[in-house]
């Protein structure tokens, strides 16, 4: 890398691992905690790239970001923040930062990004700010792990396209939410934002009017992988008949749409209509170290609808974020709410958390009699059995692959019979990917007769 990095921090440790690593790299690094400092550089014309912070002693950096623009067109600006929610996102792709990274970051590839910025220094010129300072409040995306920050920064990059809009995802994972923002935070946000069923679109109002209520806002199909294939076809005559005036078209599934058009249930020729970007949003599961950050979020918005101070216990907090959640968000958010009203005291305990979600349904293993116990009870007993089977001695190594072997091979085999044998069913159905399936069904020499389903 050759250039001269200007480089805005409060945070001395940071000012000083980027001087370093920048300076190793080859490039001339200038870094200062002050915004006012920063903005002197700039129109002294110092500087091929800036790295700055946005909460600073002296301002906001999102906020200087135009004022860079102004004085020095072309200059990329690389936004780092630990305020890691989606508005952060947002507000940096608004003001044309030419880059965005969650704090804490990735030394080498925030490298990587400085490299790329230098080599090209190319920058749209800026636009106005959003007048959406303080809605964040109201959006529970927030999240530092690599998958939702991904997740912000496309939703950035798409909002003030065109492109149609295919948000996927489980329920509860916050799919509506992600279309509400790309709406609000993009030019549309003046003009309505419409959602329309299944219900809407297949009876009196129909496709048409749907549409026309619009009045070219944005219109979000929800769970289009609902609509019967007459519906379907009306819409895709409709969408082809539409003028310059058209809405933005968006849509959510918690289908597989693509398997679905290999099933021959949805449209193709709809499915690419609608795909013009697709954007998945992750379960509670693939980010288990922001549910530590959601809980807190929830709490502090139940104390500011005027609920009791709550925090959890460390070990409350250890047993929140080791659970399942197959609810995903809006379960965590119900369960922090129940928590926060029946909590006897300012500090949540593990035994409240356990009993609130004790409650949750869990998955039961049906024995010879009446009772039932968890799967993971009666797992236990059986390979508690097995050690005692080896009379003190320890089993054979590689015990961890067999037990996986004789647990993934039961599973895959039943879900195969309930989904008539169809491979892209039953990857859904088991949440993994169709080439992670069919790789199983082979390690595990499973034997796949495809049939129709009667149920």
């Amino acid at each position: 890398m050759d250039g001269t990095i200007l480089v805005a921090d409060d945070d001395r440790t940071i000012r000083t691992v980027l001087t370093q690593a920048l300076t190793r790299a080859g490039c001339k690094v200038h870094a200062t905690s002050s915004l006012v400092t920063l903005m002197r550089w700039v129109e002294e014309g110092k500087g091929d790239l800036v790295i700055s912070d946005v909460v600073m002693p002296d301002g906001n950096g999102l906020e200087t970001l135009p004022k860079i623009t102004a004085v020095r067109p072309g200059l990329p600006v690389i936004v780092i923040s630990a305020q890691n929610t989606i508005m952060t996102a947002i507000q940096a792709a608004e003001a044309e930062a030419y880059d965005y990274l969650p704090k804490p970051f990735d030394l080498p590839d925030l490298m990587k990004r400085a490299g790329r910025a230098l080599a090209r220094q190319t920058k749209a010129p800026a636009k106005d700010e959003a007048e959406t300072m303080g809605a964040e409040d109201d959006l529970p995306l927030v999240g530092r792990t690599p998958q939702m920050q991904a997740l912000y920064r496309l939703v950035a990059r798409v909002m003030n396209t065109e492109l149609t809009v295919m948000i996927t995802g489980e329920s509860g994972t916050g799919k509506s939410l992600i279309a509400r923002a790309i709406h609000d935070f993009s030019d549309r946000r003046t003009l309505p934002f419409v959602v329309a069923s299944d219900v809407d679109l297949e009876g009196t109002e129909g496709p048409s009017n749907v549409i026309a209520r619009a009045k070219g806002g944005s219109l979000l199909f929800d769970e289009i992988g609902d609509l019967t294939m007459e519906t379907q076809g009306r819409l895709v005559r409709l969408l082809d008949a539409l003028g310059d005036s058209m809405p933005r078209i968006m849509a959510i599934s918690q289908q597989s749409l693509a398997d679905n058009v290999e099933a021959g249930t949805f449209r193709d020729d709809l499915f690419y209509r609608l795909t013009g970007v697709t954007l998945s949003v992750p379960s509670l599961r693939e980010r288990v170290d922001d549910i530590p950050l959601l809980a807190m979020h929830f709490l502090a918005r139940a104390e500011r609808d005027g609920s009791p101070v709550r925090r959890f216990s460390d070990d409350a907090m250890s047993s929140v974020r080791s659970h399942n959640w197959p609810g995903n968000v809006r379960q965590l958010e119900n369960v922090v709410r129940r928590l926060v009203a029946t909590s006897s005291a300012e500090e949540i305990t593990l035994s409240e958390v356990q009993s609130v979600l004790g409650s949750v349904p869990t998955v039961a293993f049906q024995g010879n009699g009446p009772d039932t116990q968890k799967l993971s009870a009666s797992v236990e007993k059986h390979l508690q059995r097995y050690f005692d089977l080896h009379g003190g001695q320890l089993p054979p190594p590689g015990l961890y692959q067999r037990v996986l072997r004789e647990i993934e091979a039961p599973l895959i085999e039943i879900a195969l019979d309930a989904t008539g044998g169809n491979q892209a069913k039953c990857a859904d159905l088991l949440g993994i990917n169709r080439n992670t399936l069919r790789k199983k069904i082979t390690e595990l020499e499973i034997q796949v007769t495809r049939r129709r389903k009667l149920m």
